[in-house]
């Protein structure tokens, strides 16, 4: 098969904000990966080495570009990327970034998310096979303050919540993103909230002790989370390589 002749290529934008407990489920199936951390300044190899690109979070927004100049190359690289049909998952940053990278419209949530809270898939998702054997509401970690006002053309939308209306997107049958967090494992918010920008969102949400509740929170539904991940994670591998 094409996956497992060539590695996956991930985009990494911090060091702790790498694919969790999704390196387990791609070691278990035999899958190398290389990893590009635009955080240290690593260029993007060329992608016809690779049989599938991981776009992961970070504490930057889509458009930072005067920031963090590479914003606009790794943009173009996910733009040239989906557009030739090759698969494609994003988190968080990752899924706003293929919603910038397509001519959707990113910026500044109307209401932060930051907990574990609930989502519920569109009628879309629930036919969707990205989506299969997922149920219709289940609670994930949120962990942000930007949101995808309005996906790309021809995307569709699979999941929702209360806050933030574009939780998944979907483009074609090889590109997948979602706005909250899968990859959960049991150091997570521990290593999140030592980002200064990730400390400030978490106490404005849950106040001073916030990174103590978050984290019972998560290790409470650990297993649970963990299960969804991987879901998910068979889920993309049998629609985008199929």
């Amino acid at each position: 098969m094409l996956e497992m002749s060539r590695p996956y290529l991930v985009f990494q934008h911090v060091a702790v904000e790498h694919p969790g407990i999704l390196r387990d489920y791609m070691r278990a199936d035999g899958i190398a990966w290389d990893t590009v951390e635009f955080d240290e300044d690593d260029r993007i190899p060329p992608l016809d080495d690779y049989a599938a690109l991981i776009v992961m979070g970070g504490p930057m927004d889509t458009w930072e570009e005067d920031a963090y100049p590479w914003l606009a190359a790794e943009k173009a690289a996910i733009r040239r990327w989906v557009q030739a049909g090759r698969p494609f998952l994003g988190v968080c940053l990752g899924h706003q970034l293929l919603a910038a990278a397509l001519g959707g419209d990113v910026g500044p949530a109307a209401l932060a998310e930051v907990g574990v809270m609930p989502v519920t898939l569109t009628p879309a998702g629930r036919g969707h096979p990205f989506l299969a054997d997922v149920p219709a509401r289940f609670e994930c970690l949120q962990w942000h303050g930007a949101e995808v006002r309005q996906p790309p053309a021809g995307a569709r939308v699979l999941a929702t919540s209360t806050a933030c209306g574009v939780q998944a997107l979907a483009i074609g049958t090889h590109a997948f993103s979602f706005q909250f967090h899968v990859e959960v494992t049991a150091s997570t918010v521990d290593d999140w909230a030592a980002i200064p920008a990730y400390r400030d969102a978490l106490s404005r949400a849950l106040g001073e002790h916030g990174a103590d509740t978050l984290r019972r929170d998560c290790i409470a539904r650990l297993s649970s989370f963990n299960e969804l991940a991987r879901r998910f994670y068979d889920n993309w591998r049998g629609c985008a390589f199929a």
